[in-house]
């Protein structure tokens, strides 16, 4: 499987950054490798949501503006999470009965390439 960075943002407020090369959306666990080499095992309930990403360390400073449109991307939704924070994207999959679903951010020159937001953490999903 090919080796994705990651950064996952902990329901309880923290983060975790590094690699993981088994997470697959129907799985309850998978493995992460931060920084440092240590390996752990991550329980996928534990996360508000997984950002797969370009850098992990990102730039702090840069705006997300979710305009861009992404053909064969899914349909439009606005993810509202319990933390306040808002996501604009394209999904394929939604479903509340699942885990969680793939979001691809409406914004191409973010960091964030794809999105795995964990459906226990959402507030509301609006469909553009």
């Amino acid at each position: 499987m090919p080796v994705n960075q990651i950064v996952i943002n902990l329901k309880d407020g923290k983060l975790k950054k590094g690699n993981t090369n088994d997470f697959l959306p129907n799985k309850a666990t998978f493995h992460l490798t931060n920084r440092e080499g240590d390996i752990e095992e991550v329980k996928v309930e534990d996360a508000k949501a997984i950002f797969f990403v370009s850098d992990l360390d990102g730039n702090k400073d840069y705006n997300y503006t979710y305009d861009d449109v992404i053909p064969g991307g899914g349909k439009k939704v606005s993810v509202d999470f319990n933390d306040g924070e808002n996501v604009v994207g394209y999904a394929l999959g939604y479903s509340p009965d699942r885990q969680g679903f793939f979001i691809t951010p409406a914004d191409l020159s973010g960091n964030n390439q794809r999105i795995y937001a964990v459906v226990s953490s959402i507030k509301k999903v609006t469909f553009l």
